[in-house]
């Protein structure tokens, strides 16, 4: 089976037979149906003419000539000077170009193989393929073969049309002269079936993995590193929880006689005073819930997503697994979003639940699906196989309408019916006048900080994260384990700093910590877009207006989602703790 081109320098894959100047299909061939997670990741999988019957050689056999013209040719040679490989599918194993490892003592695959060579501003097209499949005996059915591995070897030649190449290794490359006028590409391909017995069928995926295995011992350190961090602050944590709080809410209840600050002793400072404009609504109250309820939406999905990875669920067999699962299960997350978002605007002693749970369910994913739409224009407008078929587009917006809403909707109705969590102090009418703060309890030094700490903990992760994504198409990101475990450090980590930040501003009197304590949990998003820079102009080589755009806009896409989790996760810890600390002080 064929699939697609696609390259490192560009983010703009090519179905394989929308290309010109390669043998187009039979009648006979059909397109193999695919799901979710392949159609959005580009994958366009057909069949094809390549007769390949398992255990028979063929020397070599002659598939097709194609007559090229001249902007068929330019259109070739500008895919090879940008490094394209071919993406081809044989018993859910893909075509591999075979490498070995510097002291030669084993080799490793990387997915596809060159559309073709670029040496001296001259282009060279490989037009001729050499199979070579690997199997051994199914050892529980006795007479029949498994493919173990699937290697491909390109070869530019230059012969006579309609012919094999007489001496496949002496032939003269073929060259694309873009100043012909028309040109033909004569294809031929070779098969071989080689017995190995080294490969178990079970490990026959490991080879594409060979090449990332001598990461392990950077994982653990940056594990190592994340848990060192994650202490210091579980210590400074501890401080304020077990010995600062402890003591100021033994004095305050000793001391304390009314509600009023005339009430208080004069030595009473800090976050007591605020007990009665704490939990006073913030500004935008609506939007705050809405934003809190999609972040939990969004962290249920990761944390699933990342479990089933982990398990072992989501194997580079699956095509586009990982994208298909990840999308319904935000779907289906959508009670979950509209049920905390109800209970937190119930809280706020908002009425209209309809409303919110709508514009709940509006405000982000409606946003975000608005935005991929208009990307998408932009592939459309270079006919590559990213962008997204109509029916698939109408299919996501259904999906989006016809279940996230109504399940937010649910979500909501059932969050409003439950009793809304009671603040343990009562509001006054007249809110208190906050005093300066000091320049380092700015909001913006705060998140600055506050999301420098999360950063530095995931950056090695982060590191390998997109270099599979953007740098190494052909290769898989498969350490699931240390994701999971890193992103589990992450979130405790969030919520001590959170904890913290709420701490020393409610100890300055600032009551205002609804919005603060959501966005210093952001902080590290913005750290990230601005690696993502760096990152762009320094280690990628991308050609082209529309491959830039792609790329600084899903990165765009990829904070705001990890940004709404973790501020989220940032929001509920200092919920939580501001609610623990005032019910166990005595106001009344």
């Amino acid at each position: 089976m064929v699939n697609k081109v696609s390259s490192d320098s560009t983010q703009l894959p090519y179905a394989y037979y929308d290309l010109k100047f390669v043998c187009p299909p039979s009648p006979d061939v059909k397109r193999l149906g695919l799901n979710l997670g392949e159609i959005l990741r580009g994958d366009r999988i057909s069949g094809s003419d390549y007769k390949i019957v398992m255990g028979k050689d063929t020397e070599c056999e002659h598939l097709c000539d194609v007559q090229v013209d001249q902007a068929g040719i330019e259109r070739a040679s500008a895919l090879i000077r940008n490094s394209y490989v071919v993406e081809w599918i044989l018993d859910n194993l893909p075509g591999a170009t075979t490498y070995e490892s510097m002291d030669k003592s084993r080799k490793y695959y990387a997915a596809g193989f060159k559309l073709g060579s670029y040496e001296n501003d001259v282009a060279y097209i490989n037009n001729h393929v050499t199979m070579i499949i690997r199997y051994r005996p199914d050892e529980n059915s006795p007479g029949n073969n498994l493919i173990v591995a699937f290697e491909v070897y390109p070869k530019s030649v230059s012969t006579t049309a309609g012919q094999c190449p007489k001496k496949i290794n002496n032939e003269k490359p073929l060259a694309l002269d873009a100043s012909q006028e028309k040109m033909t590409i004569p294809y031929s391909y070779s098969v071989y079936f080689k017995e190995d017995l080294d490969v178990k069928y079970s490990e026959r995926w490991d080879l594409y993995f060979l090449n990332s295995s001598n990461s392990d011992n950077i994982h653990w350190l940056a594990i190592i590193n994340s848990l060192v961090i994650a202490s210091f602050l579980t210590a400074v944590v501890a401080i304020i929880m077990l010995r600062t709080l402890s003591r100021d809410i033994q004095s305050y209840n000793q001391d304390a006689h009314g509600e009023d600050d005339k009430d208080l002793p004069e030595d009473i400072t800090g976050w007591k005073l605020v007990h009665g404009d704490v939990f006073r609504p913030p500004v935008h109250k609506g939007v705050l819930a809405s934003l809190v309820g999609t972040g939990v939406q969004m962290f249920v999905m990761l944390l699933s997503v990342l479990a089933i990875a982990a398990l072992g669920l989501l194997g580079p067999s699956y095509r586009g697994g990982f994208l298909s699962i990840a999308l319904f299960l935000f779907a289906f997350a959508g009670v979950f979003s509209g049920y905390f978002s109800s209970q937190l605007y119930k809280s706020f002693k908002g009425e209209k639940w309809i409303k919110n749970a709508l514009r709940t369910a509006m405000l982000v994913p409606g946003v975000l699906l608005g935005y991929i739409v208009v990307l998408n224009f932009f592939s459309w407008s270079q006919s590559s196989s990213s962008a997204i078929p109509f029916g698939t587009l109408l299919a996501l917006i259904g999906m989006w309408l016809f279940i996230l809403v109504p399940l937010v909707v649910i979500g909501g109705w059932l969050g409003f019916k439950r009793p809304a969590i009671e603040a343990p102090t009562r509001i006054k009418q007249i809110p208190r006048q906050i005093p300066p703060t000091p320049w380092y309890m700015n909001l913006k030094f705060a998140m600055f900080i506050g999301g420098l700490i999360p950063f530095a903990a995931i950056l090695i992760e982060l590191l390998f994260i997109l270099k599979s994504v953007w740098q190494d198409k052909t290769g898989y990101y498969y350490m699931y384990g240390f994701l999971g475990l890193t992103f589990c450090i992450l979130m405790v980590m969030v919520v001590e700093i959170s904890i913290v930040t709420t701490y020393f501003q409610l100890c300055a009197e600032d009551y205002n910590w609804w919005w603060r304590s959501f966005l210093v949990g952001t902080g590290s998003a913005f750290w990230i877009f601005c690696y993502s820079i760096w990152y762009y102009f320094t280690k990628l080589n991308l050609s082209g207006f529309v491959s830039g755009l792609l790329f600084f806009s899903y990165s765009l896409i990829g904070c705001v989602v990890y940004g709404l989790c973790t501020g989220t996760v940032s929001f509920l810890a200092a919920y939580s703790f501001v609610h623990r600390i005032y019910l166990a002080v005595k106001t009344d």
